[in-house]
């Protein structure tokens, strides 16, 4: 009797059934956790990390702008008339001095030095141009209160002045207890108050007094930040230096021992401080001078030296010419890089020898 072969599963596939797939798995995919195949930069803590580290750099170059010149006549006139003041003698500089150091705290980002988060904390270039700023805010209310607003050294110092000097000369990095902005504000308040006496026909004890040695005064402190700066900027490249110090005095002596030749040289981590700080140094003095020019127009008539002032001004203009480049670069001299710092050093040397040439007319002409 024939026997009849039973279809087998191994080797027949029955009507209608799908052919069966091989599992495309391996031996190290069964072992995996699910969880362990997330990608690193899908985990919430990653992701909140790097959208912080994008505000912070688009905060960092949103903050990285330097403010714009103004035009010192027009700001003099607007003040004016917000405040019912009168364009009195001097009060062309005092507004100006009362624009530069608001600009100082209220410009885009405020006040960055005494910063203590970020991005701020993180930034150079602007702390540095806020502090030559701050450095001519400090000469120009120092000589207000010692020079401009007195008649000879016995008269009696402004009050408002008096208490207005000190408070810019606070430390311009502290954050707390007290802030340096607070301090700063409270300059500007004594400051208006004496802009505003300044102003009033009816009041004698506020005065500016616009005399040929006022203004000498005041171009000497001028003259010795200028030369600070341009051999600080000159220093970005290796340079032996002649003793000078004790140069036209044979009698001279100084308290320690200094070599008759200095090697000097700017360290590369303050080379662009040093460009900055003189940025914001020449940005204020442009402005400062500019009013000068104004409220001490006859003094300089008379001794024929506006055009002198005027080239001053022009020169120190081309130090805020735009920067094409991402970095201040710091070539050696006549090498295949530029170098902005002695740049920036010729502009200020020329405007320091006609400043210089201006003190000596003022003086004798």
């Amino acid at each position: 009797m024939a026997t009849e072969k039973m279809p087998s599963d191994n080797h027949e596939q029955r009507l209608g059934d799908e052919p069966r797939k091989p599992a495309a798995t391996t031996p190290d995919d069964r072992y995996q956790d699910k969880k362990g195949r997330k990608r690193w930069y899908r985990h919430p803590y990653v992701a909140a990390a790097l959208v912080f580290a994008l505000i912070q750099l688009g905060l960092m170059f949103y903050y990285d702008a330097e403010p714009a010149l103004f035009d010192v006549q027009q700001n003099a006139e607007h003040r004016a008339a917000s405040h019912g003041h009168e364009m009195a003698t001097g009060y062309t500089t005092g507004a100006t001095f009362m624009q530069v150091a608001s600009t100082l705290l209220n410009k885009r980002g405020g006040y960055l030095s005494n910063d203590m988060t970020p991005p701020s904390v993180f930034m150079d270039n602007i702390p540095s141009w806020e502090y030559g700023a701050l450095v001519q805010i400090r000469d120009l209310v120092r000589v207000f209160r010692n020079d401009f607003s007195r008649s000879q050294s016995q008269s009696l110092e402004d009050p408002d002045l008096a208490k207005a000097d000190p408070l810019f000369h606070f430390d311009h990095e502290s954050w707390i207890f007290p802030s340096t902005e607070s301090q700063y504000k409270k300059g500007l308040r004594f400051f208006h108050n004496y802009l505003t006496r300044l102003s009033d026909p009816t009041e004698q004890d506020a005065q500016f007094y616009a005399r040929a040695d006022n203004l000498v005064t005041y171009l000497e402190q001028v003259e010795k930040r200028l030369g600070n700066l341009s051999q600080k900027l000159s220093a970005s490249v290796v340079q032996n230096r002649v003793n000078t110090d004790l140069g036209g005095d044979a009698a001279a002596t100084q308290s320690t021992f200094k070599p008759s030749e200095l090697k000097v040289k700017t360290s590369w981590w303050a080379i662009d401080d040093n460009f900055y700080e003189a940025r914001g140094a020449t940005w204020a003095l442009i402005h400062f001078l500019k009013a000068i020019e104004v409220d001490f127009a006859n003094v300089l008539e008379k001794k024929n030296a506006t055009v002198n002032l005027k080239q001053i001004i022009r020169e120190l203009e081309a130090t805020q010419d735009t920067i094409w480049t991402p970095m201040i670069l710091n070539g050696s001299g006549f090498g295949f890089f530029a170098n902005h710092s002695l740049v920036m050093s010729s502009y200020i040397s020329r405007a320091n020898a006609a400043l210089i040439d201006l003190k000596t007319l003022l003086q004798n002409g």
